[in-house]
């Protein structure tokens, strides 16, 4: 495996305009190239006769169908309010008029 060099480190920072002091440069090189190694282990598991997951535990849907239901009239709709105006929620006024 390759490890990561500090310049290397360095110019990914440049190139994502992230100003690091040198002891940062320092610490991350370590952060990195823990993430890095951690990936190539997964490669090297990784080989055709694995299929690809999404998630560890299989899943299902638990929501019910989407079955199409006649709507709330506008009346029914509105019955809850606690003022109407026209057919159409009534509520206060929060902008002023300029």
């Amino acid at each position: 495996m390759s490890s990561l060099s500090r310049d290397e480190v360095a110019r990914v920072a440049g190139l994502a305009r992230i100003d690091l002091s040198p002891e940062e440069v320092d610490r991350l090189v370590g952060e990195l190239q823990v993430i890095v190694d951690s990936v190539a282990r997964v490669s090297e598991v990784a080989t055709p006769d694995v299929p690809a997951t999404s998630h560890p535990l299989p899943m299902t849907n638990v929501f019910r169908d989407d079955v199409p239901e006649q709507p709330l009239s506008q009346a029914d709709a509105l019955a809850g309010a606690p003022a109407t105006e026209d057919g159409k929620f009534l509520v206060p006024q929060i902008l002023g008029e300029e």
